[in-house]
């Protein structure tokens, strides 16, 4: 089951309270005060780990509290300090304030860690506030609370191209024959309920990683469909296939379906639409010499875009369009912008 979002709450660890005692021993008639300090509460962190894959265990347990503090005792003994607790989360996980909406941290690599809930300080006992003045101090200091909060997690997957388009336009398809990944296949709409990843590898020196997002239909970014959950994925990838169907299976102009997810991305997040596309005519097996493929071609030739047309099932064209994208990877990485593939 993919999970990638989830509310907890956090608490740091209350501080020990300090210690009110004296010394009593033989032969020491006024002994003065020897109440230790108490020992500080234990901090809770979020540390990013490559280990998980998803939030799914945030939806069994919810509550993260730190060990607090010992509390000081006589003989000037001071009180433990409470173990911090270290929470693990995917690579990928942005951290929000669940109340205000602030976003505290974005985990972009593993081993980062974020102090979500600081421990509380530790009361001083009555040893602290012997003076010559004062000598006997019958008080000491309680120990503080710990912070505590509402955070919102959201993961967004890590991955290098993103695959969008109409439902069973081919995207699991074709992640599935040029990756080890097996989302399901099926041919019916929203056949893939959550992203999949996919390692691709053109030789042991060259891969990069893929990501299937569910289908996306038009009003996705109003709440229509199940693209809208997961269009926050494509947020993070640098490029994007956009896989239309070139099969003469359906009645629907190729053109428009184009235009329907530009705008969906578009309406989505200005910075997904800046991102660089490559545009894939799948299915090509099935399109004959027909009119969709037709319509594809001059529309690309028109708009001076090159149109990578492809069938997972026979393999034609995926050898050309995993170079295309491994150049179009290369120019992003180099700061360029000169890559011929943009919305």
């Amino acid at each position: 089951m993919f999970i990638d979002q989830a509310t907890i709450h956090v608490s740091g660890g209350a501080g020990g309270n300090g210690c009110v005692a004296f010394r009593r021993e033989k032969f020491v008639p006024r002994g003065g005060p020897s109440g230790g300090d108490g020992g500080p509460g234990g901090s809770v962190f979020l540390e990013s780990t490559e280990h998980l894959n998803t939030l799914l265990k945030f939806s069994y347990n919810r509550e993260f509290a730190a060990e607090r503090g010992r509390h000081g005792e006589g003989s000037n003994r001071h009180g433990r300090s409470g173990k911090d607790l270290v929470v693990q989360v995917p690579v990928g996980t942005v951290v929000y304030d669940a109340e205000s909406g602030a976003k505290l941290w974005d985990f972009d690599a593993p081993g980062q860690r974020f102090l979500a809930a600081r421990g509380g300080r530790g009361g001083k006992g009555n040893a602290h506030f012997a003076t010559s003045r004062r000598q006997a101090p019958r008080f000491a200091q309680p120990g503080e609370p710990g912070e505590s909060a509402f955070l919102r997690l959201e993961l967004k997957l890590l991955a290098d191209v993103g695959l969008v388009g109409f439902p069973n336009v081919g995207k699991s398809t074709l992640i599935a024959k040029l990756s080890s990944a097996r989302p399901r296949i099926a041919d019916y709409p929203f056949t893939t309920l959550e992203p999949h990843l996919g390692v691709v590898a053109l030789d042991t020196d060259r891969t990069f990683v893929m990501a299937d997002i569910p289908g996306l239909v038009e009003g996705a970014h109003l709440g229509r469909g199940l693209g809208t959950r997961f269009l926050r994925h494509i947020e993070r990838t640098r490029l994007l296939l956009h896989l239309i169907d070139a099969a003469e299976t359906t009645e629907r102009d190729p053109v428009e379906d184009y235009r329907v997810i530009v705008d969906e991305l578009q309406a989505f997040s200005p910075g997904v639409a800046t991102k660089p596309v490559l545009l894939v005519a799948s299915r090509v097996d099935a399109a004959g010499g027909g009119r969709r493929l037709q319509l594809l071609r001059q529309f690309c030739g028109q708009q001076q875009k090159p149109l990578y047309e492809i069938s997972s099932v026979t393999g034609q064209g995926l050898d050309q369009l995993k170079q295309a994208a491994w150049s179009a990877l290369l120019a992003i990485r180099e700061g360029g912008d000169h890559v011929n593939a943009s919305l």
